[in-house]
């Protein structure tokens, strides 16, 4: 089931014909279905993170179409694509973005109570991932008292707490050390196993990447290659080594 299409994205800043203009994306085209767990990596500057926030809706592509789940989220207004991100969509960021004022546990629920979903749903769900990711015994504890890695857990299960479609996580392990990058990216292996999630992740840390089932890799705006994942993840680590040194761009690796 086709999950996401990429139509030729092209994003420019500033006037398209003047002097300034910069192309940041000069037409990307790909395709996730359900159940895809992808990296995307290049150099610095090479459009990621540009990508990346066109495709989740945080920004608008100059030209080009982004189709999530049947939806064209490039059409849509403020107001309906607000509600779209929140009910399709799970987000996990290199800062955690918890809110320091709330439980773990109340983190979690957040998207829900937007939702308004009943007090009972809420409790079911949180215990199903607190189990999953094994932060059971943190749910009444603040972000402040836990580890890096607890707090990216708690992450994402907010994410999950509304059976996204599509899950967008931009440098997850990019504040974390091996050990809880580690923790991490087997918590994103489990979801796309266990719950057939669908992850698309930007990264520059080779052994995140090493986790997922294919890389994207961009350059200059443009995909420039990838690479699917058959044999062990150690063999796909030293691929994706090798083509981010064709391209030039990190290789970070703990």
């Amino acid at each position: 089931m086709l999950m996401l299409e990429a139509k030729n994205i092209v994003k420019v800043y500033g006037e398209l014909a003047g002097e300034g203009a910069t192309t940041a994306l000069g037409g990307v085209s790909f395709q996730l279905n359900k159940g895809d767990f992808i990296a995307i990596m290049g150099p610095s500057g090479s459009g990621k993170t540009t990508l990346l926030n066109i495709l989740s809706g945080l920004d608008k592509p100059t030209s080009g179409e982004v189709v999530i789940d049947r939806n064209i989220i490039s059409s849509l207004n403020g107001e309906q694509l607000a509600l779209f991100r929140r009910k399709q969509l799970g987000f996990v960021f290199q800062d955690f973005n918890l809110l320091d004022s709330l439980t773990v546990k109340e983190n979690i629920v957040v998207p829900m109570v937007l939702e308004k979903k009943s007090a009972t749903e809420m409790e079911e769900r949180v215990h199903e991932l607190a189990s999953l990711f094994d932060i059971e015994e943190i749910l009444n504890k603040y972000p402040y008292q836990i580890s890096g890695g607890q707090q990216q857990r708690t992450a994402v299960s907010r994410a999950l707490v509304n059976h996204p479609s599509l899950i967008f996580a931009d440098e997850p392990t990019g504040n974390l050390d091996s050990k809880s990058s580690t923790v991490i990216m087997e918590c994103f292996e489990k979801i796309v196993q266990e719950l057939s999630a669908t992850v698309l992740l930007v990264t520059h840390d080779v052994f995140a990447a090493s986790y997922c089932r294919k890389v994207i890799f961009i350059k200059d705006g443009l995909i420039h290659s990838s690479i699917d994942r058959k044999g062990s993840r150690k063999d796909f680590l030293n691929q994706i080594m090798d083509n981010l040194a064709i391209l030039g761009g990190r290789t970070d690796v703990f």
